[in-house]
């Protein structure tokens, strides 16, 4: 069985019988928010020919292409986050550095990368939720906690490879 990035997979049913059923492309999903990579996601968007949503609870400039749609939900806690978890399937990547948002995500099928090219992957979504557990509590009896590292341009690069890569494994993967 293969699948391809628009059109139709044939399989054989159980019964022997030729079933075609329509493909869903892969698509990306920016939290655009504090994103860093949005013109690289933008950029293997277009190569691939992949829908990209830039979701964020603010207008952003994106750039006016079909296939690059700029999505901007009401302010608010967790708007942007439930919309993209709403819509992620499996097949479909989300670019994200939040921890729930990934993990909703994953749940549903999808793949989730930060900013810097890491997954989030099953295995390791439960021990970055109890660190940030952690860091929350920490913060919350006034202990200063250090936020992430300056992002470079090593984070750039382990992005766009890492994108590719799951942009790969996504278009193996059946809907």
């Amino acid at each position: 069985m293969e699948r391809y990035a628009f059109g139709y997979l044939s399989a054989f049913s159980r019964k022997g019988r030729r079933a075609i059923r329509p493909l869903m492309p892969t698509t990306l999903y920016i939290d655009a928010d504090a994103c860093p990579v949005k013109e690289e996601v933008y950029r293997v968007g277009r190569r691939y020919g992949l829908k990209v949503f830039v979701v964020s609870n603010a207008w952003i400039n994106v750039p006016r292409e079909p296939l690059i749609e700029q999505v901007v939900v009401d302010a608010g806690p967790d708007v942007a986050d439930d919309w993209i978890a709403e819509r992620a399937v499996t097949g479909d990547i989300v670019i994200t550095a939040d921890i729930p948002l990934a993990d909703r995500c994953l749940k549903s099928g999808a793949q989730a990368l930060k900013s810097n090219g890491q997954p989030f992957t099953p295995d390791s979504i439960g021990s970055a939720l109890a660190g940030r557990m952690v860091g929350e509590h920490l913060r919350s009896i006034g202990v200063a906690t250090s936020g992430p590292p300056p992002f470079s341009n090593a984070d750039r690069s382990r992005f766009l490879q890492a994108l590719d890569t799951a942009v790969v494994r996504a278009r193996k993967v059946g809907p």
